[in-house]
């Protein structure tokens, strides 16, 4: 038996949809609950990062927890648990639910202010996590077809002046329109814009366009994901493909041979149908399809992987 069937098998049926860490102690994720005053729901005030964990082992969780650091110190948020705690933590949340396949949440408030109390410098922030199985923006049954994009029209995205993207924030006001906009012209997902012509992110993903042989992906008002910082490194290191990271106006989205979607939630993702028409010939790219197997590949590799175990 594997080290990480050995925990799975060890897991407490109780914590079989997962795990969360609230108040101090661990609790089956379906009974965590927070504070209704906590600032970080009333006002958003707050910063979260994602990991996966995939078949026993964590994806890039370094990267990610030095990520989440700098953006939490960014916002001027203090998480009462230190980083090494942080990531005990995370491991413990694992393997109390047994999930080989998962989903691992942190998320840092600001708090809940005493009675009165508007000066954020004197709350007292708190540190949420939890681990619950495996989150797919597609399923890998329909990453196989690809799915319909759509840009929003209607919709901008928060300028980065106003809402630094670059900090994993809960601020999806505007993503969540352009989504309900996709929907409302056929489409699955939807894309927002800058406000002046160029692609920037969607909910949960970013975007990447083979456009006559180069493979180029928005470098302003998105975040930095970490699937797409892999995709890029992979192809880099690789020489897999030509890349630009830089504009990528509307225009050239819409003549892209093809279109792909990158997310810790669902990994590398096709795009096989863009506001309606078809991207090339309506398939899964030979490009996306090779980049698809590399990522996937990559999570058995030593330098990205944390055994949970």
């Amino acid at each position: 038996m594997s080290a990480s069937s050995t925990y799975a098998a060890a897991a407490d049926p109780a914590f079989a949809h997962g795990a969360a860490w609230v108040d101090g102690e661990v609790v089956p994720a379906r009974e965590a609950r927070i504070p209704i005053l906590d600032t970080g729901f009333v006002r958003s005030d707050l910063t979260y990062d994602v990991v996966s964990v995939w078949r026993g082992a964590f994806f890039r969780l370094d990267d990610h927890l030095a990520r989440f650091e700098r953006n939490w110190r960014r916002l001027r948020l203090r998480p009462p648990l230190a980083p090494g705690r942080q990531r005990e933590l995370l491991f413990e949340l694992v393997r109390r639910s047994g999930l080989e396949d998962a989903y691992v949440a942190m998320i840092v408030t600001r708090g809940v202010p005493a009675p009165g109390e508007r000066d954020p410098r004197r709350f007292d922030n708190r540190f949420y996590a939890y681990a619950v199985p495996y989150v797919w923006i597609q399923r890998p049954d329909q990453q196989a077809e690809g799915t319909h994009l759509v840009v929003a029209r209607d919709t901008v995205r928060i300028p980065p002046a106003s809402v630094d993207p670059t900090v994993k924030n809960f601020h999806w006001g505007d993503l969540v329109r352009g989504l309900f906009e996709a929907y409302d012209r056929g489409g699955a997902l939807g894309v927002l814009t800058d406000g002046a012509g160029n692609v920037t992110e969607g909910p949960g993903f970013n975007v990447f366009a083979l456009v006559d042989g180069v493979l180029r992906t928005p470098a302003e008002g998105v975040f930095d994901g970490m699937t797409r910082r892999t995709l890029i490194e992979l192809v880099r290191e690789e020489r897999i493909a030509p890349l630009e990271v830089g504009e990528l106006p509307v225009a050239e989205l819409g003549r892209a041979q093809e279109i792909l979607l990158s997310s810790t939630a669902g990994g590398i993702m096709p795009v096989t149908t863009l506001d309606g028409a078809p991207v090339g010939d309506g398939r899964p790219g030979a490009l996306t399809r090779r980049l698809h197997a590399r990522y996937w590949e990559a999570h058995g590799e030593a330098r990205f992987a944390t055994p949970v175990s």
